[in-house]
């Protein structure tokens, strides 16, 4: 029986095993492959997505557990909205991709972050962002870029 879920913004219709982690059905079955394979174990955050607005390890989560939910992949998140091109502008801006591996996975944990809290503070930066692994440690830039994207959404730039 296919499992409906929403994925950024559209209706989407998957026949998979209901167990299938969402990470390989957003790759594998829908083509969204700006969400990451890490570690396979909700440890690095290169799978982080949005489900209803709250960041999840998608290499981890059964399919059927979103059903009829709303996802948001990196891809939606930087096509749409003020935060996601704020974050964008700022990572760019600040050069802090390196490999670029994880940074689907930054950029969705640091949305959630400016969707609660406008101006977070570096502990709040480091609390949220504690589970996403950077190989290449570019995490002051990825700070910096956070403070720069919260400062652009309050009108401070």
């Amino acid at each position: 029986m296919p499992i409906e879920l929403q994925v950024n913004g559209q209706a989407a219709s998957v026949d998979v095993e209901p167990t299938t982690p969402l990470l390989w059905v957003l790759r594998e079955t829908l083509r969204l492959t700006g969400t990451k394979f890490g570690c396979g174990a909700a440890q690095c955050g290169a799978c982080t997505v949005h489900v209803d607005g709250k960041a999840e390890r998608a290499c981890v989560l059964p399919v059927s557990s979103v059903a009829g939910r709303s996802v948001t992949t990196i891809e939606g998140l930087v096509a749409t909205g003020r935060v996601g091109a704020a974050l964008a502008a700022a990572w760019i801006g600040l050069e802090v991709p390196q490999c670029g591996y994880c940074q689907s996975g930054q950029l969705m944990s640091a949305a959630t972050l400016l969707a609660e809290t406008d101006a977070p503070s570096d502990e709040d930066i480091d609390e949220v962002m504690e589970g996403n692994v950077c190989r290449c440690a570019t995490y002051v830039r990825i700070r910096g870029a956070i403070h720069q994207a919260a400062a652009t959404l309050r009108g401070g730039r």
